[in-house]
């Protein structure tokens, strides 16, 4: 891993940091007066009046009782001030923004998910406001502490902001979401971010280690560039990102499960993994094919490949983990894919459930999923590409097979539809592959005909400046 020096005091703290929280609540505000708004800012940048300040992804200690961090639109950063033609300079579709209809149809925030039916003012102007900031805070975890907060925090907005919507999240037992999977396992080691707290690994993961220039603005990216803005005080130590509202109704996952297992004579929890391509304990399929197992030591939870010389590890045709597996799109490693590799689109994923955990015995009907921010450099290329390329196609592997050859099956045969979490997945249409050995996919099971199970509740796309950044915005005229 090359040598990255990051000003860890000028990067706010959620870019490069998991808050290891139980508690969030995140407000959407419109900007009213933009005079008193940049007044707020300075308060939450040095801490005054009551205000927590902003967290930075310098590491703090004892643990604080809470974290907070700012982001702006594009019409939120108009709003403050800054020139049109600097607005220009950044990411084309954080310009355009989450509920426009291309940004909706690279997304695939269709039909139910649609920008119409989205919470609290999230999807278009309304008389109501425009949405221009998202102020986010993490509280380690007490209830009180969120209750007293928020009550500073909305006194402090009250001249110059109007509160859109707030929404809530709470951590699940065991750190797992609502479908029952163990969360928070599979984040990008960025060069020079701060040490993650797990066991060292024997040897660096080659295939997780991803550019900083491809979460921070300013440093050298997968592609050798550098992601830049104007004006130069914007331009390092920020980033993009999607907050995203995603409800799970998980009632119609498990119906989901047991009826997928039931035509393919699998388990419920085997279905469960090759779905996901982990067991809801965490552990891959990769290394944990056949059963659960002990939970693995988190640094190994990560560490695993697809494609190798030697035919017991090798899993190129996704006999372990199908190809189609949530985990597998979103990061084929070292998978052979239509494109450049899975590095230059990683994101960072900073979210929590929301809504009481579902119990199969006693379902209470009740709004519950997941709710927070995928960060990343660039929205266009990684977030976006993410969700249409990759989840939303099953065309993006290239030809290949396995030391087995050609009789055994062929990679681009044994995947088929979308992401089984994050795709459209039209009952008409749905379909997930489970392959099997055979020359041009003889081997395989197809499971098809399910509904979505994920509903995109809202969504904004915002941009987390650096504390020098802060400072700017709030000086401007």
């Amino acid at each position: 891993m090359a040598d990255v020096t990051i000003d860890y005091d000028d990067v706010q703290g959620t870019i490069l940091r998991g808050y290891r929280v139980n508690l969030a609540r995140h407000f959407i505000f419109s900007i009213t007066d933009a005079a008193q708004a940049r007044l707020t800012i300075t308060a939450l940048l040095d801490g005054s009046g009551a205000l927590p300040p902003i967290t930075t992804a310098r590491h703090i200690y004892p643990k604080p009782p809470c974290f907070l961090n700012l982001s702006f639109t594009a019409p939120g950063l108009s709003a403050l001030g800054v020139a049109a033609a600097d607005l220009a300079t950044f990411d084309q579709a954080f310009q355009r923004g989450a509920a426009d209809p291309a940004s909706v149809a690279a997304v695939g925030d269709i039909g139910t998910s649609a920008p119409e039916h989205w919470l609290g003012n999230l999807g278009a102007a309304t008389e109501a406001g425009q949405v221009h900031a998202l102020l986010s805070l993490w509280v380690s975890e007490s209830s009180e502490v969120l209750e007293s907060t928020s009550v500073t925090l909305r006194r402090a907005f009250a001249d110059g902001w109007h509160e859109l919507y707030a929404h809530d999240s709470v951590a699940l037992p065991g750190n797992r979401v609502h479908f029952g999977y163990r969360d928070n396992i599979a984040q990008p080691d960025v060069e020079g971010a701060p040490p993650r707290k797990h066991e060292p690994l024997a040897e660096p993961d080659p295939l997780n280690s991803v550019k900083t220039g491809e979460f921070l603005l300013g440093y050298p990216n997968e592609n050798g560039g550098t992601y830049q803005v104007q004006p130069a005080q914007l331009s390092t130590n920020g980033s993009y990102a999607a907050f995203r509202i995603l409800e799970q109704d998980v009632a119609l996952f498990d119906t989901i499960l047991s009826e997928a297992a039931a035509s393919s004579g699998l388990s419920t929890e085997m279905v469960a993994a090759k779905m996901c391509g982990r067991w809801r304990n965490g552990n891959p399929l990769v290394l944990r094919p056949d059963e659960a197992g002990p939970v693995l030591p988190d640094a190994s939870l990560n560490h695993f490949h697809y494609v190798d010389a030697q035919p017991e590890l090798d899993d190129t045709l996704g006999l372990k983990c199908p190809i189609g597996s949530h985990i597998r799109r979103n990061n084929p490693r070292d998978e052979a894919v239509v494109g450049t590799s899975a590095r230059h689109h990683r994101i960072v994923r900073r979210a929590m459930p929301y809504g009481s955990e579902y119990d199969a015995n006693q379902p209470i009907a009740e709004q519950r999923g997941l709710v927070g921010y995928f960060i990343n450099a660039n929205l266009r290329n990684q977030f976006e590409f993410l969700m249409q390329q990759w989840n939303d196609d099953d065309t993006f592997v290239k030809s290949a097979v396995g030391p087995a050859g050609p009789s055994a099956g062929n990679a681009t045969l044994n995947i088929s539809g979308q992401d089984i979490f994050l795709g459209v997945n039209d009952p008409a249409t749905s379909s997930f592959t489970l392959p099997g050995t055979g020359p041009k996919g003889s081997g395989n099971k197809k499971l098809q005909h399910f509904s979505r199970s994920v509903i995109t509740r809202g969504g904004v796309y915002c941009f987390f400046p650096s504390i020098t950044g802060l400072r700017y915005l709030a000086n401007l005229d």
